[in-house]
């Protein structure tokens, strides 16, 4: 392969032979990530994606309460989007219980549970066995193996404790998340994830909920310098909607300004190479249902966004399942292949141009 050049070549090169593909490191949590990783493994074997630690609510915050674990939802997601495994599996680790005592909890949860007290309470070395069962493609690390809690401050002066309460409870109009923090301020990542992003070629942030998936990771202190100091080229990817509990009335320029907040960075030049945002306009239709909620489409400005010192990349990102607005995991994959193919190469884009890649429907 060319280092100056991807093109669709490339792009099956990679796809006939994963093992020759770049290191990529994603680092989030939710649905958004697990979406993500199903488009980026078709191309490569060394993917390595990492999780917060910070969920306190459904099947995973009563799991970490009655038996003193991690919460093992986000890694379960992100799991199962990387294994090699039959459909039935996929579905029996996805199947969540609708009645008896049972009620509300996820099987793979529970698997998660029983494998780390089968591992003498090593959630680390539960979570690799879980992989091994399941024939993970790359690998899934916890950012933090110490019991944590995330906390928000609002404009309006109000306190809130907790992922679950965060990310659920809609804002009033005008009032925001002025800082997230976490509980012990102290805790520590994982050194495993440290090493992960110092090898890697991209570093991918998001997509997800900006602060209760993305941020958290980064509040540890030695995350953020693992990202500063790697030599790997690192990317934002931009959420196509709005959320009512975390980001109301944001557009881009707002998610990329609240990483750099949380960062203690006035600008994203050393931390973040590219913002990748969607530019595809929704159906007025598809718009109505999300509006019944407070969420809209997350906008952006091209000078304001090049002036925070990142380079834009605009894709039609969009994929709309079951009515609901999701990310095109193959789009995104080819968007990303493209930043790690460079970097991997050695070759970075000028700080003038805006990589586009526009690939025919067969890949």
């Amino acid at each position: 392969m060319h280092a100056d050049t991807f093109n669709p070549v490339n792009l099956k090169l990679y796809r006939d032979n994963p093992a020759r593909g770049p290191r990529i490191v994603v680092i989030g949590g939710g649905t958004g990530l697990s979406t993500m990783l199903r488009g980026l493994k078709r191309y490569t074997q060394h993917i390595c994606a990492v999780c917060t630690v910070a969920d306190n609510g459904g099947s995973s915050g009563l799991l970490r309460k009655d038996l003193g674990i991690l919460p093992p939802g986000d890694i379960r997601n992100c799991i199962l989007a990387l294994a090699d495994t039959e459909p039935v599996m996929e579905k029996l680790m996805n199947h969540r219980f609708s009645e008896g005592s049972l009620n509300h909890q996820n099987f793979g949860n529970l698997f998660i549970a029983a494998m780390t007290e089968v591992c003498d309470g090593n959630f680390y070395e539960a979570v690799r066995k879980f992989s091994d069962v399941l024939a993970v493609t790359g690998k899934v690390l916890p950012v933090s193996l110490q019991d944590l809690n995330i906390c928000a401050h609002l404009s309006d002066g109000r306190f809130i404790i907790g992922e679950s309460a965060i990310g659920h409870e809609e804002l009033p109009a005008g009032v925001r998340i002025t800082d997230i923090c976490m509980d012990p301020a102290t805790a520590t990542a994982l050194p495993e994830v440290l090493e992960e992003i110092r090898q890697a070629d991209l570093v991918v942030l998001g997509p997800g909920s900006l602060y209760t998936s993305i941020i958290p990771n980064l509040l540890f202190k030695e995350v953020r310098e693992a990202i500063i100091q790697s030599a790997a080229t690192t990317v934002y990817v931009c959420n196509i909607m709005t959320q009512p509990a975390e980001t109301r009335g944001y557009n881009a320029q707002d998610h990329l300004r609240a990483i750099l907040d949380a960062c203690g960075k006035t600008s994203a030049q050393g931390l973040i190479d590219y913002c990748i945002v969607n530019n595809e306009p929704l159906e007025d239709s598809v718009l109505g249902v999300y509006k019944e909620t407070h969420a809209e489409t997350v906008f952006y400005d091209r000078d304001s966004i090049r002036q925070m010192g990142t380079k834009l990349i605009e894709a039609n990102l969009v994929l709309i399942k079951n009515g609901k607005v999701r990310h095109d995991a193959a789009e995104l994959a080819v968007q990303l292949m493209q930043l790690a193919h460079l970097a991997a190469a050695g070759k970075h884009q000028s700080a003038s141009a805006s990589p586009r890649l526009c690939m025919p429907e067969a890949w």
